[in-house]
């Protein structure tokens, strides 16, 4: 398979200097649906983001077509079952890099070419996620976890802010011993996903693959893997101890409670962050955020850069894919991006980014790179997720850790025919 990111990738670049060079997105903002009847059905992640875009597109239902959602944290583990089934039992799968991958292996996803060609010909290149000559996904925001950080707790430890790991221990040490904070890091290390995405991050900020060149072959046996687990526990020893509990809302939580001074935090979650609900006194007023930082000397932040988009399901009639495609197509506009400007980094030509995207347009400019979109992959994130664990428990080494990955990533990616 061959991916095009480029462009989403220069979209986000591009946002940093304040305005996209790409056509306006207005023209795709018509809501009309053509068929008479349909049903359309989205399943998807749950964060601002894509509640807006999903609220967004259940305007345009009408007498004839229904619409209804599942947006839940979940859908990655429900996504396949759901998109096997014939009829399938959603119409719109809302997906981002690695789990639109997982849907093409099973042919779940259609191509768009088609879909575009008739109902929405202007939509902007810079929005077509494309494999080979199809368009597999509609991306409309960019997303990567960058620093956020309390800007009043590191100037009274006396600190800089943090742009290398290096210098996030030894701000968290600083912080530690003048008793300001007793955990001062937070961040997602749930085991499972996020502690796999954890790892892969710093894997890249350390210059390391996971693959052989052109392979699937592993390729964790090696210094940079070691490196990154090593920084991974050194981080863990300034977290709340019950740190492989924690997912983005629980993380998000302790910072916001001043129970923690900096994270390494998506982008996506930067507004909820920023709206004061739930917070203590003193946190919203001192937030900060800098790109990722970066890891041994390199000078990559140690993030992957991500898109969310919608797919339309392969197991559905023509007449829901048409009205599915309308409904999500015209919520990706310029109005619904600046509606929810702080929801997200948008893709649409129009959007303003605002202080809520400072992160993730800093940690794209500096470098990072996109979260590797390669039919495997899925495959290995398991593994990552499933066997690190017990390195961070603390009753396991790394270099065994690393080599029950490769094992468990290997039988995986021999069934799947991909070894």
């Amino acid at each position: 398979m061959k991916f095009n990111q480029t462009l989403v990738a220069s979209a986000i670049a591009l946002s940093a200097g304040g305005a996209f060079a790409l056509a306006s997105s207005n023209a795709i903002a018509d809501c009309a649906i053509s068929v008479d009847t349909a049903e359309i059905s989205v399943l998807g992640n749950e964060f601002p983001a894509i509640q807006a875009i999903v609220g967004a597109a259940e305007g345009c239902s009408t007498d004839g077509v229904t619409f209804a959602s599942n947006l839940t944290k979940e859908h990655r583990e429900i996504q396949v079952a759901a998109l096997t089934a014939d009829p399938s039992e959603y119409t719109v799968a809302v997906v981002a890099n690695s789990t639109l991958v997982t849907l093409m292996n099973d042919g779940l996803v259609r191509p768009l070419n088609a879909l575009i060609d008739e109902h929405a010909p202007d939509l902007p290149d810079n929005l077509k996620i494309t494999v080979g000559d199809d368009v597999m996904a509609i991306a409309f925001m960019a997303n990567a976890q960058h620093l956020m950080y309390r800007q009043d707790i590191l100037e009274q430890a006396g600190v800089e802010v943090p742009t290398s790991y290096e210098e996030v221990l030894a701000a968290a040490a600083a912080i530690k011993e003048a008793g300001l904070i007793e955990y001062p890091l937070t961040g997602t290390y749930k085991s499972g996903w996020n502690l796999a995405e954890e790892f892969v991050n710093m894997l890249m900020g350390f210059g390391g693959d996971m693959f052989m060149d052109g392979s699937a072959e592993p390729n964790l046996d090696s210094d940079e893997a070691k490196a990154a687990l090593a920084m991974m526990k050194s981080l863990t020893e300034f977290m709340n101890p019950d740190f492989l509990t924690f997912d983005s809302t629980i993380a998000a939580a302790e910072f916001e409670q001043g129970k923690a001074a900096m994270m390494n935090m998506w982008g996506s979650r930067a507004g909820s962050v920023l709206d004061d609900e739930g917070a203590a006194e003193g946190v919203v007023e001192n937030i900060g955020f800098a790109s990722a930082p970066t890891v041994g000397g390199g000078d990559v932040p140690a993030s992957t850069l991500w898109w969310d988009g919608f797919t339309i399901a392969t197991n559905t009639s023509d007449e829901n894919a048409v009205a599915s495609f309308q409904a999500m197509v015209s919520s990706v506009s310029d109005e619904v991006a600046n509606a929810n400007a702080d929801a997200a980094v948008w893709l649409m030509a129009g959007y303003e980014p605002t202080q809520a995207a400072e992160g993730v347009l800093a940690t794209a400019s500096a470098g990072a790179q996109p979260y590797p979109m390669l039919p495997y992959i899925g495959l290995m994130h398991t593994a990552l997720g499933n066997e690190l664990v017990e390195f961070l428990q603390g009753s396991e080494s790394a270099e065994q850790a690393l080599a029950d990955t490769e094992a468990a990533y290997r039988a995986a990616a021999e069934e799947a025919g991909f070894l």
